[in-house]
């Protein structure tokens, strides 16, 4: 991806997220330079990525497969330090656009539609081995359980939400016509490097061709930390 359209995609998430009246921690707003001063009090955001992450799957094509997501808290599958045992994220899917099929080995997740259009987040069941199980899928959705034929679409309309378990592949889409959504994520906590089976081989981090200058640096840009005192 070229970081002008990195930036360009940043800036329309903080548009989206100012309309929904959502506010960001003040690591989210930082400038590559501001980052460069900070010490190692900032660790928990280096160490568990939180922050800034775009991607197009490796895809090279965002406005048909990607993600722009924000981690705002999270703790740490590998490092017992870290207490936190959950993590939450914003995310920001335009109609149009779609994120491929994966499942969790060790996370559980809610998704939640917290505005703008219609989210359709299709389920199956997943087999350790990475191929899926054709069987009738479980859905746990605010305070329903049922059951759905494997690759049935459910549909999330703003306040809605589903309860995605290991093991339990899913994707999204936008219903047509409905406009972008802002998806809510609150799980067990995240690891994108070692904690996604994807049924079709992608990449998780983009490749960036530096044709301007970071807006905002993504999770996994941060510098080391700063040997100052403040």
């Amino acid at each position: 991806m070229k970081r002008s359209e990195i930036n360009s995609i940043i800036k329309e998430m903080e548009n989206m997220l100012c309309r929904h009246s959502v506010y960001l921690p003040p690591f989210c707003l930082w400038t590559p330079l501001e980052w460069e001063k900070k010490n190692h009090e900032y660790d928990e955001i280096r160490d568990n990525m939180l922050g800034w992450d775009i991607t197009d799957f490796g895809l090279g094509n965002f406005n048909k497969t990607g993600f722009a997501l924000i981690t705002l808290r999270n703790g740490n599958q590998h490092n017992p330090a870290y207490k936190k045992v959950y993590a939450e994220k914003l995310i920001m899917l335009r109609e149009g656009q779609t994120a491929p099929m994966h499942y969790h080995w060790k996370k559980s997740e809610d998704i939640i539609n917290r505005g703008g259009g219609t989210l359709c987040i299709s389920v199956r069941n997943g087999r350790a081995d990475g191929a899926i199980d054709t069987s009738d899928v479980l859905i746990n959705s605010d305070g329903r359980s049922y059951y759905v034929k494997s690759g049935t679409g459910i549909l999330l309309n703003p306040g809605e939400s589903i309860t995605l378990w290991p093991y339990q592949y899913h994707d999204f889409s936008v219903g047509k016509g409905t406009g972008s959504v802002l998806i809510g994520e609150v799980s067990q906590c995240n690891d994108d490097t070692t904690d996604n089976c994807f049924y079709e081989k992608v990449g998780r981090f983009p490749e960036i061709e530096n044709d301007e200058i970071p807006y905002r640096l993504l999770c996994n840009e941060y510098p080391a930390a700063a040997d100052i005192t403040k």
